[in-house]
């Protein structure tokens, strides 16, 4: 047998595992028109769906993550209803599903969705029947997914033990665990203790938003004083690495490459990277695609995984992130499974289940496409 190629038709068909995707930052351009409609929001800044599709990406190729959030503005302004949230929660599901993702934890803050007066405990539940209907809607399709979502905490406000409380009260109906999102300088994950501590006492997982826009310093606090599961990006542990003088980004094998503490922690205690390739750029966590350290992090055997960020705002999907980690880097079928696996390992559902999904469907799948 032939292995099959390594183009997006492809790659569509390989089961993927999705870690961090926010779920205000995914939705369709027609859905937040046809939304905006109904709320009477009118400071989009387009009004057919290509217009705003285009304008979305490049406000996002800022550079900046200050600007690249201020377009969450928009999207968030149309989800302050239940039927809208549930809606968007309904198509994220559909969309991941179509795009062969097998297994997704998508993240929200649902602070952010009160304006209309809905209580936390109500944003949270439209969002959970979106997700519940959307994988029912794809299984009748005969695409299977399963979805979680985390709850997100904004680092910049003071409600963090309140939305990890949120978190564990709703962990047994579709919550797998906590984060904190938003920028970075200035507000670093240690201003957010009592919430982590919370988490830990209570036996439930979480990840920080850290070592994106703000490098090793904020993922220093989030490993050592916050203990965080995972980190969400973690791109600049690059920047307690030291290659070799001249290495090239796109090698197979970096030998000589000097580990500093906080990546040898990392890499030793597994902790996960969300890595997130076509944001990484537009956030201007790193310079180009070319100079993004993913390919030095897994040959130097990080646990890295892909993921998407925000669907919208980076105009891409789960399969076009690996599809341009294949053409930057070379990487093979056998390199996007153990990204895969690497994933799923590392979500935020019981051990029994993250073993049936990589037996029963990650390395079953990928062995009819490497042939």
């Amino acid at each position: 047998m032939t292995s099959s190629p390594l183009d997006l038709t492809s790659i569509a068909l390989a089961p993927k595992v999705l870690l961090h995707d926010h779920l205000d930052g995914g939705l369709r351009p027609g859905t937040v028109l046809e939304l905006a409609h109904e709320v009477g929001y009118k400071s989009l800044p387009a009004d057919n769906d290509a217009d705003l599709a285009a304008w979305f990406r490049q406000a996002a190729d800022s550079g900046s993550l200050v600007r690249y959030l201020e377009t969450f503005d928009h999207t968030v302004a149309v989800m302050q209803t239940a039927p809208a949230l549930e809606r968007v929660a309904r198509e994220c599901a559909d969309d991941l599903a179509d795009d062969g993702v097998v297994y997704a934890e998508v993240r929200f803050a649902p602070e952010q969705h009160l304006e209309a007066g809905l209580t936390l405990d109500e944003v949270v539940e439209a969002v959970l029947r979106g997700f519940t209907e959307g994988t029912a809607e794809a299984a009748a399709r005969g695409r299977r997914i399963q979805v979680r979502t985390l709850v997100t905490a904004m680092r910049h406000a003071a409600r963090s033990r309140e939305i990890a409380e949120l978190a564990v009260r709703y962990r047994n109906q579709g919550v797998a665990g906590f984060d904190i999102a938003g920028a970075e300088a200035g507000y670093p994950p240690s201003r957010h203790l009592d919430a982590f501590e919370y988490m830990r006492a209570s036996n439930a997982p979480f990840t920080i938003h850290a070592g994106e826009a703000f490098g090793l310093p904020s993922i220093h606090e989030a490993i050592s004083f916050c203990g965080a599961d995972r980190l969400g990006h973690g791109v600049r542990v690059i920047d307690d690495i030291t290659l070799p003088v001249g290495a090239d980004l796109a090698a197979a094998a970096f030998d000589g490459a000097e580990l500093g503490d906080i990546a040898n922690y990392v890499r030793d205690k597994r902790i996960p990277l969300e890595l997130c390739p076509s944001s990484n750029v537009q956030t201007g966590a790193v310079a180009s695609l070319a100079e993004h350290p993913f390919n030095v992090l897994a040959r130097l055997r990080f646990r890295v995984t892909v993921n998407t960020d925000n669907r919208l705002m980076s105009d891409t999907t789960m399969s076009r992130e690996c599809k341009v980690l294949v053409d930057q880097f070379g990487y093979g079928w056998s390199d996007l499974e153990r990204f895969t696996v690497n994933a799923m390992k590392s979500a935020f559902i019981h051990f029994d289940e993250r073993l049936a999904i990589i037996d029963d469907v990650i390395k079953p799948g990928y062995a009819v496409l490497i042939g």
